[in-house]
């Protein structure tokens, strides 16, 4: 036997336990009255058993387990259930290395700046800046390594955390996740949405209690430096009070603490591509796409409602009603799963965490000092 006729039997014999492994869950979903093998992919003909969209979340899981996708096609009057190995891509964990430490240092530049360091004359003491830097980074990074761990738990394909450097008064843009591939249920969809907001607010509170024990610096407001009059969430204050803390200005660690409240706001937003996009998707199903549609409207009344009833600076409303209207115009993707219901321990917990997001919530987030 020749070379070329035994690495086609052997492809054969490869095809043929492949088969023989995927039929038993094929046929639950898919009368099979045909196979081909195309040497790339396997072609089974047939007839659906229950519609496209339960044919694909049925077979997803076990598809996984032995590393293959699927697609369902109907060409020239047939049903076609494609199924092909798929390409494992490589991530590239230098780049989520790389971004974490250079949003080290430029958080560190913050929190030294809020110490009142003068960092152009005093480079050394940009280290003073080093507890404002864990605050924020624990806040930031707990929040995407929740929707990391949940997401792998249900068998999902995501990226490590990217954190982002960015100018900002804080040091960065937060961090995001990349999701490859779909969402096997609503259940996966609502778990993963959940988990970021929970553990992300958890440690802004627990944040914010260390902060608020801490004493205040007495810092001297660096030359050109801008500052801001924070409007503090119900959520805060309810902290300040059973800790007893006196005064408005803020240790660097407890701003890290209000910050996360404001990012968990943000985020539990019930529209588009956000958390809380994902959360009440998975709780109403495509009844969510009216909220998702109603919410950027609200936020740009809102915006309004700041800048010319209240006469105070509004646009950070105005901002995110222009960004959910782009983002949340495109819909909500469908879980494979999409008609199994979310049990009712999950819809409790769904209810309590938009609570939680609203006692965060604070008309007048922050207003610049003239």
């Amino acid at each position: 036997m020749n070379r070329e006729n035994h690495t086609k039997n052997h492809e054969k014999l490869n095809a043929e336990e492949m088969v023989s492994r995927l039929y038993p869950f094929i046929v639950r979903v898919f009368d099979v009255y045909e196979v081909q093998n195309s040497g790339e992919a396997l072609y089974f003909y047939g007839t659906p058993k229950t519609d496209a969209e339960n044919v694909r979340g049925e077979l997803w899981e076990p598809l996984q387990q032995f590393g293959f996708g699927c697609t369902l096609k109907y060409e020239l009057g047939e049903h076609i259930l494609l199924i092909y190995p798929e390409k494992k891509a490589k991530g590239k964990t230098w780049i989520n290395l790389v971004l974490f430490i250079a949003t080290f240092f430029t958080t560190m530049i913050c929190g030294a700046w809020m110490f009142g360091v003068d960092i152009e004359n005093a480079p050394l003491q940009l280290f003073r800046g080093l507890p404002f830097t864990l605050a924020i980074m624990a806040v930031l990074g707990s929040h995407e390594m929740a929707h990391y761990a949940m997401a792998r738990y249900h068998g999902m394909k995501v990226s490590l955390p990217y954190f982002i450097p960015f100018p900002t008064f804080i040091g960065t843009m937060g961090a995001v996740i990349r999701y490859n591939g779909p969402v096997p249920s609503r259940k996966a969809l609502f778990d993963v949405g959940i988990a970021g907001p929970l553990v992300g607010l958890i440690m802004s509170i627990a944040v914010t209690f260390i902060g608020l024990s801490l004493e205040v610096p007495a810092a001297k407001s660096l030359p050109n430096s801008l500052m801001f009059d924070l409007g503090l969430p119900p959520l805060f204050v309810f902290i300040q009070n059973l800790v007893g803390a006196t005064g408005s200005n803020l240790h660097p660690v407890a701003f890290a603490g209000w910050v996360g409240m404001f990012v968990t706001l943000l985020n539990l937003l019930p529209a588009g591509q956000l958390d809380g996009g994902h959360i009440l998707r998975a709780m109403l199903g495509k009844k969510a796409d009216l909220i998702s549609f109603l919410m950027p409207r609200i936020l740009f009344v809102i915006g309004l409602y700041v800048i010319y009833w209240l006469k105070e600076d509004g646009v950070i409303w105005i901002f995110w009603a222009l960004l959910l209207w782009i983002f949340a115009a495109a819909g909500h993707p469908s879980p494979l799963h999409d008609k199994v219901k979310l049990d009712k321990k999950r819809i409790l917990l769904g209810i309590i965490t938009f609570i939680l997001g609203l006692l965060c919530f604070t008309l007048i987030p922050f207003n610049p000092i003239s």
